[in-house]
C-alpha cells in the first residue's frame, strides 16, 4: 500500500529553552530546494501597517490560556482584516511595527509547544482556512518566499554559542487521515521535512533524509532517528538584517 506524507508550510519564530526572540516574517508558500537572495536592508519606508493577507494562515501562541492541554491556536477569522490588532490574547505575542511596515512575532523560554521542545509564535498555512487536515502533497509542491529578519535573542552561557538558536521557516510533514485511522495513530505529525535555523546569525538548512534509501512502506511514518537523520547545510551569514528567502 502506497504511504502519502504530506506537508505543511510554517512562518514561526520558536526558541529553545531559556531562549527570548523577535523576528518579523511576511508571506507564504512551499517546495523542497533551498536557495538564499543576499541579505538586504529595508531603506526608508512609510509609516504603515504591514499588508499581509492572512485567510489562509493559522497562528499558534506558546500559552495555554484556555487550559485545554495544548497551544493556543487562532484561525485566519480572528486574524485577516487586522482583528489580530485588537486580541489582548494575540497582542503580547504578535503585533505590529509600523516604523518599517512588519510585523513582530515574539515568544519568551521555559515553554513548551505540542510536539517540540520549542516554545513558538507561528504561522502555519492552510489550503482550507476552516480544516487544518487538509494538506499539501509532495507530488503537489509548491514555494514560500519570505522577508524575515531577527530582531533580539538572548545570550547562550551554556554552550560554545553565543546566542541561543531559533527556527524561523520549516516544512514539517504530516501523516495523511487514511493511514493515522489505520494504523490508530493519535497524532497526524511526520518527520519535519526542512527546517531553518538561525545560528549565530548564520542560516542553517536541517533537511530531513532516510537513513536507509530502501526503506519504504509503514517505516515511512516513523519519526524515529534510526529511520531519518539530518543533512545540515550552512546558507551564509544573515545577522540581524532584513533577509529574503525562498523554500
Amino acid at each position: 500500500m502506497t504511504r502519502i506524507l504530506l506537508f505543511v508550510f510554517f512562518i514561526l519564530i520558536g526558541c529553545s529553552k531559556e531562549n527570548e526572540t523577535q523576528n518579523r516574517p511576511v508571506s507564504s508558500g512551499s517546495e523542497t530546494l533551498v536557495s538564499i537572495d543576499e541579505t538586504s536592508s529595508t531603506g526608508e519606508q512609510e509609516n504603515t501597517y504591514a499588508s499581509i493577507d492572512f485567510s489562509n494562515w493559522k497562528l499558534t501562541l506558546p500559552v495555554d490560556e484556555n487550559n485545554n492541554g495544548s497551544p493556543d491556536e487562532y484561525l485566519p477569522a480572528s486574524l485577516v482584516n487586522g482583528a489580530y490588532r485588537s486580541n489582548n490574547q494575540i497582542k503580547p505575542f504578535m503585533y505590529d511595527q509600523i516604523e518599517d511596515s512588519s510585523i513582530v512575532f515574539y515568544t519568551y523560554p521555559q515553554s513548551s509547544t505540542t510536539n517540540s521542545s520549542y516554545s513558538r509564535t507561528e504561522l502555519r498555512e492552510l489550503i482550507n482556512p476552516s480544516n487544518s487536515r487538509i494538506n499539501w502533497t509532495l507530488a503537489q509542491g509548491g514555494e514560500m518566499r519570505g522577508r524575515l529578519k531577527l530582531e533580539t535573542i538572548s545570550k547562550d552561557a551554556a554552550s560554545n554559542m553565543e546566542y541561543h538558536k531559533t527556527i524561523v521557516m520549516q516544512i514539517h510533514g504530516i501523516i495523511s487521515i487514511s493511514d493515522m485511522e489505520t494504523h490508530g495513530f493519535s497524532s497526524n505529525n511526520g518527520p519535519p521535512l526542512i527546517k531553518i535555523y538561525w545560528k549565530d546569525g548564520f542560516l542553517w538548512c536541517h533537511k530531513k533524509s532516510l537513513v536507509d534509501e530502501a526503506t519504504s512502506g509503514d517505516a515511512l511514518l516513523e519519526v524515529s532517528s534510526s529511520i531519518w537523520t539530518d543533512e545540515k547545510d550552512n546558507l551564509g551569514y544573515v545577522g540581524f538584517e532584513p533577509f529574503d528567502f525562498r523554500i
